[in-house]
């Protein structure tokens, strides 16, 4: 059972399948080498660190986006999470004294 060469039609030469092999072979280690690389303790931190920067950049955005339009400052917004900081701490203000009159 000969196999033939796509490129000739004619069946592969000894030199041919052994520089198919050494091909193969060099494929091979540079895979195994990236996944090595991939798997490696200070890779898969850096990649880590690398995705939650760019997740908490993206999340900062988005939330000044909320406070600042193409005019400036959204004065009406910034009102609000003021006050709602301030409710939140009077909350807590409130509820501490409550029970720490016990």
């Amino acid at each position: 059972m000969a196999t033939t060469t796509p490129t000739t039609g004619k069946a592969p030469t000894k030199a041919d399948i052994e520089a198919e092999i050494a091909a193969a072979r060099e494929r091979l280690a540079g895979n195994l080498a990236d996944l090595i690389d991939q798997v490696h303790p200070r890779a898969i931190v850096h990649n880590t660190v690398a995705d939650a920067r760019r997740f908490v950049a993206e999340e900062v955005r988005q939330v000044a986006d909320q406070f600042v339009d193409e005019d400036g400052t959204r004065t009406s917004r910034v009102v609000l999470a003021a006050a709602a900081v301030a409710g939140a701490v009077g909350f807590v203000l409130i509820i501490r004294s409550i029970f720490s009159g016990r």
